[in-house]
């Protein structure tokens, strides 16, 4: 599977997926025009690899500063697959960093782990450089 990587705009994250190496990052904003069009290749690529036979471990990196209700939803989507990867026996380790300072990503992360039983979920918190 070919990485996957997509520059950062004003309204839409970086994306780097490394399936190679089982790493996935998402950072910055979230609230493109068309969230589905823009999401759903990541969920299908996403979904392929973890439904493959490929047993490596996943480590999947958000640093998210602000995302809109579209893009929670396809960031519970993909927290779904990781989950359901990690019920099936896989290594998945979920890090959401976040600023200290920044409460609403703080809370967000918080309530989202809330969902992991079988991938770890880690609050990171990360000072701005």
């Amino acid at each position: 599977m070919d990485t996957i990587s997509i520059a950062p705009t004003d309204r839409s994250p970086l994306v780097e997926f490394d399936f190679s190496q089982g790493r996935f990052r998402l950072e910055g904003e979230s609230y493109p025009e068309n969230s589905a069009s823009f999401f759903a290749p990541l969920l299908a690529a996403l979904r392929a690899f973890l439904e493959s036979d490929d047993t490596r471990p996943v480590s999947f990196d958000l640093a998210m500063t602000y995302f809109n209700s579209s893009s929670a939803k396809a960031l519970m989507n993909m927290f779904q697959m990781l989950e359901d990867a990690g019920a099936r026996g896989r290594e998945v380790v979920v890090n959401w960093h976040f600023h200290p300072d920044d409460d609403t990503m703080e809370e967000f992360g918080e309530d989202f782990g809330l969902d992991f039983e079988n991938a770890a979920f880690r609050m990171r918190p990360t000072p701005k450089t």
